[in-house]
């Protein structure tokens, strides 16, 4: 099925390029944040059931940073702006917030984890996921406190 592996190298056990010949059935949903044309990837990715969103700030509709417009230092409604874009990319992609798994926050000040927590809660509500929350140097605009990624399992398209 393969072709053998090159002189030292190891072939992973899985990886995606197995799944290129099998109708992978990849859709992608794109928010229209700068970075992602800039440094190119997709808010969102479904494969099969499984969905993946990639690292969410708190940016306006149109992109530009959401922080200093309407939440400047407001650990809480950053929390729920990047939640807010989450929720947009799983409805494009089929799965509601009940088919969140997994969750990680990256934060910029650990101690206010209250915050971006209750946000968090309200988001999940009794549908917890497993989650991380970590707190970082900073994140691509320094007035951004929190970056959230989701993963999640939903029905499989008929």
């Amino acid at each position: 099925m393969h072709a053998p592996a090159a002189p030292n190298t190891v072939r992973p056990a899985f990886s995606w390029d197995m799944l290129a010949g099998m109708d992978a059935g990849r859709k992608r949903f794109y928010s229209g944040a700068p970075w992602e044309d800039a440094v190119g990837y997709c808010r969102a990715m479904r494969v099969g059931n499984a969905i993946y969103v990639t690292g969410t700030a708190p940016v306006a509709d149109d992109g530009s940073v959401f922080a200093p417009v309407f939440a400047p230092n407001d650990a809480y409604r950053q929390t729920q702006r990047c939640f807010e874009i989450i929720e947009q990319a799983l409805t494009a992609l089929g799965a509601t917030r009940g088919d969140v798994v997994r969750t990680r926050m990256y934060v910029t000040d650990i101690r206010r984890w209250e915050e971006f927590g209750r946000a968090h809660r309200e988001f999940v509500g009794l549908d917890r996921p497993c989650t991380t929350m970590v707190e970082v140097k900073s994140l691509i605009d320094p007035a951004m406190l929190v970056e959230i990624e989701v993963d999640a399992i939903c029905e499989l398209d008929d």
